[in-house]
């Protein structure tokens, strides 16, 4: 006899052999909720740490199981201290999802609305800030109006900056410092520059310098000015050899009334008044300002015993942190390498952000930091940002008993505009941190570095490796401001690292260095293929020194001073050159003033096509091609035209394939690069047109300067 099973009712009795569903009923976060309530869509809770002390509780008395779905509403989120997701709140046992609404995400401010603006004059509002006593007037250094950073109250105004005299560090003992390790340095100004500054006398103590030199920058309160001699003292570190202030140093006065010019500046006196200068397009009636209180937003901090695991976060924007700028003031520091993220991660597995937002914050986005793995940042957007996009890994270097971040996927996010109020800061940054994917992102205007990895200068062992840098368009970046970047840019022993099939364009330094691939002190075992690099300042690639490095079947065009550069000559193989198309019509092919040496290099180079449009007698430093290949050199290359379809328009695809098959050049598809999925999710990523234009009138002003 057959038994007929009713499907519905094995089902059910399935169901009910089961302890618990393996999804609970979701819980929701509303702005008008209580962390006393249950937790339903009726009665929400109103705080994400509320709603996880909650349902922790719920699992250690055995009342929920299985995954667990926070939905947080539409709205936004006052935050006075950060979100801090500990073990203590999250076992790690199943999965846990922190949703927001996909149409209207919610927003996590660390910030206060201030009151409604008063008119003072046609252009000039203002608003005091009772906070100002709580903060301290001190600790108010950024202001956001109606969703944008405004300016504090500098001169020379945004994008301009004056040109230091000579610096000197007095000489107090025999260890060159006054106490504490410190300095004090006498900067030089001319007549023009004490003008500007004479009017701000009257906020001293409190008015600051702001200096960028080379990849570097200084910014220190003025401890006293000299009228009769024009200078100006402050009190730093050192001056480190490698990087002084010195007289191709740029810089800008800020913090006083005085300077309150131009629409957008703000300043903060003493008794907590706050003045700002509108645009013209603002209505004090509907004006909303707003300060940022809080230095971080999320923490996900497991222990070196137990990791952080498995959370999800989806469709959540996190907004508006403060930078505090210490009384101390601060000195110079790589890439901005020392200071916070808006949200951090340590000793965490299995973190997952996606289609979330980081924007308006004062320090970096995000930094998967100590002891973090196999978590992920995707199709999120980082914008506005103080300092840099993603920092991976620790900057210091981890003890061999504590386990360093590596499988950190950063796929398709949007990262741009950084550098407000550090310019050092990068787009994605690699410090101590291995076998990490660093893929199809758009990174665009920032002062410094699009993409950095590795930690560690010259040849000592290092952990960042197996890294890959794939499929990004990187550009915009340098602004005239700093100097020595790159679009990617390595350091290092990095065996096993790809950079691959990546867009680089537009790179423009203050002075040396604006490079698309720049290897840089002991980069070692790399191979960059593969990718289209065009429109930087100094060279497509360069190489100050390093290892046994590849590369191959890139193309370089329009590179200004110069197509390619090396450095320092070394004995051991320093690189392969091979499968190139070198594409150029201004500037030399191997430069004529940093990085001469790549006549002298101990490198292998062949099989490259080299190409200026202005002559068929292309020199190779002071040899012909004739005189090159005798030497050895590139001896299977060709000079000849490759053939693009519309070069000057950017458009590198072949009219033909005669001169790839020459050099065994394998063509690649370039317009992959960058994000990927729906078309609104493309064109967000296009950068403002206003911004390419402000860039392209900084590169003509100084080439037009230079010349």
């Amino acid at each position: 006899m057959k038994v007929r099973f009713n499907t519905s009712l094995m089902i059910i009795l399935l169901l009910l052999l089961l302890p618990v569903t393996l999804f609970s009923s979701p819980f929701y976060i509303a702005i008008n909720g209580s962390d006393n309530n249950s937790g339903t869509i009726q009665n929400p809770f109103a705080t994400l740490n509320g709603a996880l002390i909650n349902i922790q509780n719920l699992r250690s008395e055995g009342k929920l199981k299985g995954n667990v779905e926070i939905k947080i509403q539409s709205g936004e989120y006052r935050l006075t201290n950060p979100v801090m997701i500990t073990n203590d709140l999250w076992d790690g046992k199943d999965t846990l999802f922190i949703r927001g609404d996909e149409k209207d995400m919610p927003i996590l401010k660390g910030s206060i609305q201030l009151d409604s603006f008063k008119e003072i004059s046609e252009n000039l509002w203002a608003v005091n800030i009772p906070e100002a006593s709580l903060f301290g007037s001190n600790n108010i250094h950024q202001l956001f109006i109606n969703g944008e950073r405004a300016t504090r109250a500098r001169t020379p105004n945004d994008g301009e900056m004056f040109l230091t005299g000579d610096v000197e560090e007095n000489i107090f003992d025999s260890t060159n410092v006054i106490n504490n390790g410190l300095a004090l340095q006498r900067l030089s100004l001319t007549d023009k520059q004490l003008e500007a500054l004479k009017p701000a006398i009257g906020d001293f103590p409190n008015v600051i310098i702001s200096v960028n030199h080379a990849w570097d920058r200084t910014r220190q309160y003025i401890r006293n000015v000299n009228f009769d001699n024009p200078a100006i003292h402050v009190i730093n570190e050192p001056m480190h050899s490698w990087n002084k202030l010195d007289k191709s140093s740029q810089f800008f006065f800020e913090n006083s009334k005085a300077f309150l010019d131009n629409p957008g500046e703000w300043f903060l006196d003493l008794h907590g008044t706050l003045f700002y200068i509108p645009y013209e397009n603002e209505k004090i009636n509907n004006t909303i300002a707003e300060i940022a209180v809080v230095n971080q937003l999320l923490l996900i901090n497991g222990d070196e015993n137990k990791q952080l695991k498995n959370i999800y976060f989806e469709n959540i924007s996190f907004q508006h942190t403060r930078h505090l700028f210490p009384q101390s003031g601060e000195s110079p520091n790589q890439a901005a390498a020392i200071h916070s993220a808006s949200i951090e991660l340590n000793y965490a597995t299995n973190i997952k952000f996606d289609k979330c937002e980081i924007s308006n914050v004062s320090n970096h986005a995000i930094w998967f930091k100590k002891g973090t793995n196999h978590s992920t940042l995707s199709k999120s957007y980082l914008h506005d940002l103080g300092m840099g996009g993603v920092k991976i890994g620790d900057f210091n270097k981890p003890d061999e008993s504590d386990p360093f971040t590596n499988n950190i996927i950063i796929d398709n996010n949007i990262i741009q505009s950084g550098g407000y109020e550090i310019p050092t800061g990068v787009g994605v940054i690699i410090f101590h941190a291995s076998d990490n994917t660093i893929s199809h992102n758009d990174i665009s205007d920032f002062k410094y570095t699009g993409v950095s990895m590795g930690w560690v200068w010259g040849y000592t062992p290092s952990v960042a490796k197996r890294n890959s840098i794939v499929y990004n368009h990187i550009h915009h970046l340098g602004w005239g401001e700093l100097s020595d970047m790159g679009g990617v840019y390595t350091l290092g022993q990095s065996e096993g690292t790809v950079v691959s099939n990546n867009v680089i364009h537009d790179i423009y330094s203050y002075g040396y260095g604006g490079w698309g691939l720049y290897t840089d002190e002991g980069s070692t075992g790399i191979l960059m293929e593969n990718n289209l690099v065009y429109n930087c300042k100094s060279s497509g690639f360069h190489q100050h020194y390093g290892k046994e490095n590849i590369i191959r079947n890139n193309i370089f065009a329009f590179n200004l001073l110069s197509q390619l550069q090396a450095t320092r000559v070394e004995k051991h193989l320093s690189f392969t050159f091979t499968n190139n198309i070198i594409y150029f019509n201004s500037g030399d092919l191997f430069g004529r003033n940093r990085g001469v040496n790549w006549h002298l290099l101990n490198q292998s180079s062949d099989y490259n096509c080299f190409w200026d449009t202005r002559t068929k007698d292309v020199m190779f430093n002071d040899f012909s091609f004739s005189e090159w290949q005798a030497q050895g050199k590139d001896i299977n290359s060709i000079i000849a035209d490759p053939g693009f379809v519309n070069p000057q328009q950017f458009d590198f695809r072949f009219k033909r394939n005669n001169i790839t098959r020459k050099i065994g050049f394998i063509p690649f598809d370039y317009t992959k690069a960058g994000v990927y999925g729906d078309p609104d999710w493309i064109k967000k990523a296009i950068l403002n047109p206003q911004k390419i234009e402000a860039f392209n009138k900084i590169v003509n002003e100084r080439v037009a300067h230079e010349k």
